[in-house]
């Protein structure tokens, strides 16, 4: 199969179906236009025709279920960007659709490979992907696992679908997702988090509610943009903040206390973990 981001544009290397156009599939699908993707070669199937309306103006074709999808026609990418709760149907209603040289890449959180291989099929090639909500601005993450099915050039399409809406990585090991839920799909709501408390901090040491939002917010945005433009891991960026005897020390001592910062987000992501488990059982 072809497919792969070459001088920046994105070859999908024939049909592509998604289904489900909620905040991340429509993320997707501006990435992948934005990236050169041809809007022939993709079908969206959303029940909310509004949600893809911006999309079907710029010619992509549109069903509102998989019942209206061509028979006989197997595509070379079904992206599915559905709710877990929602995965059952979606899958049953499209495996009629997959052929052999189709790729299903899900970007579902708890839905295991073992899950669509168990519907479509030990052949179906299975990419399971773990992207995050900065996709929406073109700054995700997304780690992604294989099965065994699918192909070199299906790993290649696949990791440039989602390096279209920001970085990527990949794992061997499916249960490695676990961890990747816990860090990175829940990251940006412990970011969110960080800023309203530090704000609200703010606040407690005498500042307007409006100005400690507007400080917080623009610090941990300029803080990630330095951090994401900078060679430098995040430890010299800390240090070079951090003057002797200064104030931004008194506060780190704080948060880095046996009982701080570190110790609070390790049992977080512990949770995350484990609960992340619990759904793919």
């Amino acid at each position: 199969m072809a497919g792969a981001v070459l001088e920046g544009n994105l070859d999908l290397g024939g049909p592509l179906i998604l289904v489900g156009c909620g905040k991340m599939g429509a993320a997707l699908l501006g990435g992948w236009l934005t990236r050169g993707a041809a809007a022939r070669d993709i079908t969206v199937v959303e029940p909310h025709a509004e949600s893809a309306a911006p999309f079907i103006a710029r010619g992509l074709a549109h069903v509102p279920s998989l019942d209206g999808l061509s028979v006989g026609v197997a595509p070379g990418v079904i992206v599915l960007a559905v709710k877990p709760q929602q995965m059952d149907g979606a899958v049953d209603a499209c495996a009629a659709t997959v052929g052999p040289g189709t790729l299903v890449l899900s970007i579902a959180a708890g839905c295991t490979i073992g899950y669509f291989a168990k519907r479509l099929g030990g052949a179906a090639a299975i990419v399971r992907a773990m992207p995050n909500t900065p996709a929406a601005v073109g700054r995700g993450m997304t780690v992604l696992c294989a099965n065994a099915a699918v192909s070199p050039a299906q790993k290649t399409l696949a990791g440039a679908l989602m390096a279209a809406v920001g970085e990527v990585a990949w794992v061997e090991d499916e249960a490695l997702l676990d961890p990747v839920t816990a860090v990175s799909g829940g990251g940006p709501a412990y970011v969110f988090l960080l800023i309203e408390c530090l704000a609200q901090a703010g606040v407690e040491a005498g500042l307007s509610q409006e100005l400690a939002m507007r400080i917080a917010r623009a610090t941990v945005a300029g803080a990630g943009e330095l951090v994401r433009q900078s060679d430098l891991p995040a430890s010299k960026l800390r240090e070079n903040v951090t003057s002797p005897a200064g104030t931004t020390l008194e506060a780190l001592q704080v948060l880095m206390a046996p009982d701080g910062l570190q110790s609070l987000m390790d049992r977080a992501i512990a949770a995350a973990t484990q609960r992340s488990r619990e759904l793919a059982s």
